[in-house]
């Protein structure tokens, strides 16, 4: 049984600092989480929306409180380095392949997101990446290191950019790209590249929520980043997640047992 700390904060300005994947701004997930809790405990939520990478960087240097991001080979490693602690599965969608309606690597009807991304590499067909170290950078890089191949040359786009921009710029560019589904169903009315390969194990997207150490940083709202945690997979926090979705469709699913 999740138990909520409720309690009366003297300090209506008190604040804490959450590093995050773009993909829950972008999504507006984050605009229907925080509200209720910031009113409940009297705390205002500074959100740093950044690549995972980056996200996982602030905590280990101690300046955020908590992190909530989505790659867990890199999760692990900042809680086993001692940075962080209470790692908990919050929710999970999958990542897409996206591309042009032109469908250059020709990829229609292809199931395996493998598959496709040789296709894409075989063709030279134009694809951005983000190149941000964040949690979609670093499952385009697992799905080439899969397949032993180094995309690079005019054809392979780097851009160092959040979800939201990449999109835009694929959409522009007429490009391939990796989103997660949260951020594309957002930008769906914004661009018009297609879903070509989206869900199965290979595209698992699962987001988790980590306080960092106190013991670490003690400077941390260690007790405020616990009352998140628990708030955010607690009966209510995994509801508003669970209902959170534009025109009809789910953007992020409740936490299950997969790791």
């Amino acid at each position: 049984m999740i138990v909520l700390m409720n309690f009366n904060i003297a300090n209506a300005e008190a604040i804490l600092k959450l590093s995050t994947t773009t993909s829950t701004e972008n999504s507006g997930l984050l605009a229907v989480l925080n509200p209720p809790f910031e009113k409940r405990f009297g705390v205002r939520i500074d959100v740093v929306a950044v690549g995972t990478g980056k996200a996982l960087k602030l905590g280990a240097n101690g300046d955020v409180d908590v992190v909530l991001v989505h790659a867990p080979i890199a999760e692990k490693r900042f809680v086993d380095q001692g940075f962080g602690i209470n790692r908990q599965k919050v929710m999970h969608n999958y990542f897409a392949l996206v591309g042009p309606k032109s469908d250059p690597a020709q990829i229609t009807g292809t199931t395996s997101v493998l598959e496709a991304f040789r296709k894409i590499y075989e063709t030279k067909s134009k694809f951005v990446s983000r190149g941000d170290d964040s949690g979609t950078h670093k499952k385009e890089q697992e799905l080439w290191g899969a397949l032993e191949l180094e995309p690079q040359n005019e054809w392979y786009i780097s851009v160092g950019q959040g979800m939201g921009a990449v999109l835009r710029i694929a959409d522009y560019k007429r490009a391939y790209t990796l989103s997660d589904r949260g951020t594309l169903i957002a930008y769906q009315d914004k661009i018009t590249l297609l879903s070509f390969v989206i869900g199965g194990a290979e595209l698992y997207n699962p987001y988790h929520v980590i306080s960092v150490n106190p013991d670490q940083f003690p400077q941390v709202n260690y007790t405020m980043a616990s009352n998140y945690i628990a708030y955010l997979i607690s009966e209510e926090g995994q509801r508003k997640i669970a209902n959170f979705k534009k025109a009809g469709q789910q953007m992020f699913y409740p936490r299950d047992s997969t790791s």
